[in-house]
């Protein structure tokens, strides 16, 4: 993986510290330049990898990349699915059932096994959660996802309801379709690495927030540089400013002291701070990485 990932929380009006910054970003990225400009102002930056939701208008920036493809030869995406708005709101307006049926296909068996209503709980899960999942990558074909990652509000989720199978099947689905290490974004790193140890899923791609100050770290920083320490995976670094509760000198000197971090990914909306960030990654990160464990 790269070191440095870029985020897009700042397009779709995502702000954990202030309501009023994300109304005001949602306003100026409601035009797709705007977008496509910042996205430019990150690659010229050096950036080369966008760790994306599966947002409707991220298709748009995919159709961008796709047309200008010699423009970014070296450009790839890592969704992170699914949007889990997208289908909460579909549950609440149509129903479960008929949400599925919006995003599953209609032919053969499994618009047969749709017609079943309820039938369909006791139907095949993992045959759904691979069509979801394929669902959701449509809109990144012919484009690099080297990195597939299951969004933390189901990660969490499916731990809560001790249905660990899913995390199997999202792992060897990713794995045998598409080529992709499967990553997995969670507000638990100790819990979730506890599953996937007994899963057999060695040393998998984590991705949480890791910051100074413990914002929205279950467990605690101590847990935290512990597992980090100690534990056979490949951490993803995120919410390392804490939505600007950090200065940003502060916050990525304490990231880049962490042993094993592979990455660490962050959201702006201006080259200067893009620049800025990007900068200090690479200052303090020359210090040397700790080898990953054996």
């Amino acid at each position: 993986m790269d070191r440095v990932l870029f985020g897009d929380n700042q397009f779709f009006g995502v702000n954990h510290m202030s309501e009023e910054k994300a109304r005001a970003q949602q306003m100026r990225f409601q035009d797709l330049q705007a977008i496509i400009d910042v996205l430019d102002a990150a690659y010229q930056e050096g950036i080369r990898t966008f760790m994306c939701t599966t947002h409707d208008r991220v298709a748009q920036i995919c159709d961008h990349f796709r047309a200008n493809q010699d423009k970014y030869p070296d450009y790839q995406f890592y969704p992170c699915m699914p949007y889990a708005h997208k289908y909460a709101n579909a549950v609440t307006e149509h129903g479960m059932i008929d949400a599925l049926r919006m995003f599953l296909p209609q032919d053969g068996a499994v618009g047969a096994m749709l017609k079943g209503g309820v039938a369909l709980a006791n139907k095949d899960v993992a045959t759904i959660m691979q069509l979801l999942i394929d669902a959701e990558m449509k809109m990144f074909h012919g484009l690099k996802t080297p990195v597939v990652f299951i969004q933390n509000v189901i990660t969490d989720l499916l731990l809560g309801l001790k249905f660990d199978e899913c995390f199997r099947i999202f792992h060897d689905h990713v794995r045998e379709k598409y080529g992709a290490e499967p990553g997995y974004i969670t507000m638990n790193v100790p819990k979730l690495l506890d599953v996937l140890d007994r899963l057999g899923i060695d040393n998998p791609i984590v991705c949480a927030n890791i910051n100074k100050i413990g914002f929205r770290m279950c467990g605690g920083i101590e847990a935290y540089e512990k597992t980090i320490a100690t534990r056979r995976f490949r951490p993803v670094a995120m919410s390392v400013l804490a939505s600007g509760a950090i200065s940003p000198r502060e916050a990525i000197e304490y990231v880049c002291r962490q042993p094993r971090i592979e990455s660490i990914v962050f959201g702006a909306s201006s080259r200067a701070n893009i620049r800025q960030t990007k900068h200090l990654i690479d200052e303090l990160s020359t210090v040397a990485l700790a080898p990953a464990l054996p």
